[in-house]
């Protein structure tokens, strides 16, 4: 499944070389293009359908997102059946940071071509649209608040052709004129607390944003999403604590709480926005829950994180 717009364009450019490196390490394959969004999940569902059972993603954490969602609603086979493969041309690559899975062309294709294999768990959530309810699925994480904020405007920025790692942190600093912390009620399971709510990270994974760790002890096999809250903070103390996103030490601020659950439900007083996996979705009331081990992917063992043994 290649997205020729991955990387604002770079897989377009790449593709030749990517093919070539895949024929020479002896994969077959048979190139599927995607030409608009959610295209990849009808492509992923119809050829599934037609009976293939390996597929490997060429793009971005969105383009994954797409065929994620397309192995769960095809209706043929068992989502572990189809093994996923990424090849990552994207311009967060969030996923691929908790596997270690590396950037490199040949290197990911010696990966694939070993096919080792993980289970990882999947993640399912509602939310609001300005037609009614939606749902979609996600493997990495969700943010919520001042995290959808920033991926709406990063999104569109993505669509005007500007992309880049600096591109994220200017929608960080000009979110913070934007957006305020709103009153939160969240249910974790049995457990209910309420909060002034400025940012919220739902992971599967461990990483999002191009590189921040958000949910630095998140088990991608475990069974449980890792949250982290962010609380009412100010705009100063957001801006000289941006670095605790990225070195994976946020939840040691005295403003951050964590917390582990499968069955999450969120409702911010006044609507905040949602994005998973990158992909800009809706807003709240929000229904998470988590899907164990349903999502089978090629991994470098070597490099492999300390889980749980499947």
């Amino acid at each position: 499944m290649v997205n020729p717009n991955a990387g604002v364009g770079k897989c377009k450019k790449d593709w030749n070389k990517i093919e070539r490196l895949a024929q020479r390490h002896g994969i077959d394959f048979y190139p599927v293009f995607t030409e608009k969004r959610t295209h990849a999940i009808a492509l992923t569902k119809e050829y599934i359908e037609k009976g293939f059972r390996k597929i490997i993603s060429i793009g971005g954490d969105g383009t994954l997102n797409e065929v994620v969602n397309g192995i769960f609603w095809q209706n043929v086979a068992p989502t572990t059946d189809i093994t996923l493969a990424v090849i990552s041309v994207g311009t967060g690559n969030d996923w691929v940071r908790t596997f270690q899975i590396p950037g490199d062309y040949e290197k990911s294709i010696k990966l694939i071509k070993k096919e080792d294999t993980f289970i990882q768990d999947a993640g399912m959530v509602s939310y609001a649209t300005n037609t009614g309810m939606s749902s979609r699925y996600f493997i990495n994480m969700a943010g919520l608040g001042f995290d959808g904020l920033v991926a709406q405007k990063t999104n569109a920025d993505k669509d005007l052709g500007k992309a880049n790692p600096l591109v994220y942190l200017k929608n960080i600093f000009a979110s913070l004129f934007s957006f305020k912390s709103v009153p939160t009620r969240i249910v974790i399971d049995n457990s209910e607390i309420k909060h002034s709510i400025f940012s919220m990270g739902i992971g599967i994974g461990q990483f999002n944003g191009g590189g921040m760790r958000q949910t630095p002890n998140a088990v991608p096999n475990d069974g449980f999403f890792d949250l982290t809250l962010i609380k009412d903070m100010s705009k100063w103390s957001v801006i000289f604590n941006v670095n605790r996103l990225y070195n994976g030490t946020i939840a040691k601020h005295k403003k951050v709480e964590t917390h582990k659950g499968r069955n999450i439900i969120v409702e911010p007083k006044t609507p905040v926005l949602m994005e998973a996996d990158g992909e800009s979705l809706g807003h709240s009331p929000f229904s998470f829950g988590i899907i164990p081990k349903s999502v089978k992917v090629v991994v470098s063992k070597e490099k492999l994180f300390n889980t749980k043994n499947q």
